[in-house]
């Protein structure tokens, strides 16, 4: 494996430090509440304020032409319409950034309190900057965004991580952010919202659900270090061990089920086999919706709605503002199946397509159901068994929160379950195992592994 990042001459190690404690994180946490002065209350559209629907379009927008928009969504196949829906549109390229530090040798990140109008718990834990470029540019007329220097411009620091990542495909239309990790040497006192964490101590937090938002979850996925190495075998756990052989190049004496150039050629294969177009169109050509005083919904209403919200936040850049949101129904589901194949930790990925991804395929969890799917919606029997099954360990098990500045309490169970020779080692054409090593790999580029299956690659890291 690559050895962990060195600065000035000491390894870069994730362990405890004595800059706080996990209790005094939580005191912490609990005063961020207590000062935000927050509130969020769905209003009707009418109520926009500098949002309205275009007479033309009906698409639904910001009188500045920035931000984003609600736009319509065509699927066809085989030169037949077969699927329409309203879709966000944002086409500018926002910041998803974490300023990390050593302190004493061990390294740290520096995390937000940051509300959001759509988190079903007001504050979540984000990266040091995570704003639209809207945003950054002070589009809205508030303040600046805290740190951003570090991030662009001749002062930024040490870029170790700098990759365009996409996010939910069902959602939104060819969304991209720009994923980073910057290391710094200056002295940085966090703003009172903001708190140094060890990697330790973040991963032990995303044991906690609607805790580590999901910008938080995608760029602690793309890190490159610190990961275990063999020295620490074995720890008396073989799926521990497992999992840190899975961590290691497969140079280094690892057996993997598959070479990274048939991965490739697996994942180009599943892109191939996906016959379907998507476009966007005017709202209001979407059929199947409908459009009332307070939402744009389904007839059938299973699947989202747009609705409109009033938002209050004493510690955003803008202290009030209105704005749609996408209302989810339900709650998601997404899950990696593990198993341990000659002492390596192997994920199940499936090659999945979505209808808003820029390359229409992306790397996914094995199972991703969307809000209001239920476990009959899984075509291949024995993974249908394996969600009822009470054999197989479930080694993650958390309800996390999607991302709320778009969302209205969108939330997904992850789980990272293991499983034995009920699954087969050679599964259907549009799965394929991998290590971990592997899919860390694949994210050094974008639009390989999609947002969920970033997150669960988070969530995959706090299990070491």
């Amino acid at each position: 494996m690559t050895a962990p990042h060195r600065a000035g001459g000491r390894t870069a190690r994730s362990g405890r430090h004595s800059a706080g404690s996990l209790e005094e994180f939580h005191e912490w946490w609990a005063d961020r509440h207590l000062q935000g002065r927050f509130h969020v209350e769905q209003i009707p559209f009418s109520e926009l304020d500098s949002w309205s629907f275009e007479a033309d379009t009906g698409n639904l927008a910001h009188v500045s032409g920035r931000f984003f928009t609600i736009e319509g969504l065509q699927v066809r196949d085989n030169g037949r319409d077969i699927w329409s829906q309203p879709i966000i549109n944002q086409p500018e390229i926002g910041i998803l950034g974490i300023i990390v530090k050593e302190f004493d040798g061990v390294l740290h990140c520096l995390m937000q309190a940051k509300m959001e109008p759509g988190n079903i718990n007001t504050l979540q834990l984000s990266p040091t900057v995570q704003a639209t470029r809207s945003n950054y540019t002070q589009v809205h007329r508030g303040m600046s965004t805290r740190y951003l220097e570090y991030f662009i411009g001749p002062g930024r620091g040490q870029i170790l991580v700098d990759v365009l990542q996409s996010e939910q495909g069902a959602w939104f239309w060819r969304k991209r952010n720009r994923n980073m990790v910057v290391l710094v040497t200056d002295d940085i006192p966090p703003h009172d919202d903001y708190r140094w964490l060890s990697l330790e101590q973040i991963r032990e937090l995303n044991h906690s659900d609607h805790l580590i938002n999901m910008d938080a979850r995608t760029v602690l996925s793309c890190m490159p270090f610190p990961l275990p190495d063999e020295s620490q075998l074995p720890t008396g756990d073989p799926f521990r061990d497992a999992l840190i052989r899975s961590c290691q190049y497969q140079q280094d004496g690892v057996e993997t089920r598959h070479t990274s150039g048939e991965i490739l050629s697996w994942f180009t294969e599943a892109k191939t086999r996906c016959h379907w177009t998507a476009r966007l169109t005017p709202l209001a050509k979407v059929s199947g919706w409908t459009r009332d005083d307070v939402e744009i919904a389904d007839e059938h209403r299973q699947h989202f709605r747009i609705v409109a919200v009033s938002v209050e936040a004493g510690t955003r850049e803008v202290q009030r503002w209105t704005q749609p949101l996408l209302f989810p129904r339900g709650e998601g589901r997404a899950v990696f199946i593990v198993r341990i194949i000659d002492g390596v930790l192997h994920v199940l990925v499936q090659g999945r397509p979505e209808y808003g991804l820029m390359d229409l395929v992306e790397m996914a969890p094995t199972v991703h159901l969307l809000p209001g799917t239920g476990v009959s919606a899984v075509e291949d029997p024995f993974l249908r068994e394996v969600l009822v099954s009470r054999t197989a360990t479930v080694r993650y098990d958390q309800v996390l929160s999607e991302e709320g500045g778009r969302f209205y309490n969108a939330l997904t169970r992850y789980q990272i379950t293991e499983v034995g020779e009920e699954v087969p080692l050679d599964p259907p054409r549009n799965y394929c195992w991998m290590t971990v090593r592997q899919l860390m790999d694949l994210l050094r580029h974008g639009h390989y592994l999609n947002i969920e299956a970033r997150s669960l690659l988070a969530c995959l890291h706090s299990l070491y």
